[in-house]
């Protein structure tokens, strides 16, 4: 059996770039969904103010010129990487691969003015990429920024003093955030460190 090509079906060729216009990142206001399902903290994470507190206290020109970074960044500029590996750190996490969970969340990707964030790995190549002598770098925007609170709540100090309490709470159950830390009442017990 033969087939005349006016039978067949040509294949049509597939679509090629971009549908639609590529969405804006949102914009924080009243109605930027925010939600936490803890029975012992509040709703509220905190990440507006504190981003807000970084703006007023001109984190971003401090960083932009105190560190080197060579690195080109394509996924977003180099100083949204750091903010928001200060902005995790702020809600909590300890490691890299927490990162997913924030992916997505309204409130950080506003603050960073992004539609998600990068995967885990582009933080890792970020943070591989940055020289030794970046370190030093931040310890010295640590220090400019200690100086800066301080000065805006009005605190001149002489000295200061700082006390490791070991205070613990111990923890029952399985809570997230206990780890097997040191309790001396209760040896082997998860706890909540303070600090």
């Amino acid at each position: 059996m033969v087939i005349s090509t006016n039978e067949r079906s040509a294949k049509k060729p597939a679509q090629q770039g971009i549908a639609e216009d590529t969405p804006k990142p949102i914009k924080i206001n009243g109605s930027t969904h925010f939600d936490f399902e803890g029975k012992n903290l509040t709703p509220y994470g905190g990440l507006l103010p504190v981003a807000t507190m970084l703006e007023k206290l001109q984190f971003q020109q401090l960083v932009e010129g105190t560190l080197t970074v060579k690195r080109v960044t394509r996924a977003m500029p180099w100083y949204q990487f750091v903010l928001g590996l200060v902005l995790a750190l702020y809600v909590g996490f300890s490691r890299l691969h927490h990162l997913r969970f924030l992916a997505r969340d309204p409130m950080l990707i506003g603050i960073l003015k992004v539609l998600e964030l990068p995967p885990q790995c582009t933080f890792w190549r970020f943070l591989a990429s940055l020289h030794l002598t970046v370190t030093q770098q931040l310890l010295e925007v640590q220090r400019e920024m200690r100086q800066r609170v301080w000065e805006a709540a009005n605190v001149k100090l002489a000295s200061v003093t700082l006390d490791t309490d070991t205070t613990v709470h111990t923890v029952y159950g399985k809570q997230m955030g206990a780890r097997k830390s040191y309790n001396p009442k209760n040896k082997g017990k998860k706890v909540f460190n303070l600090f």
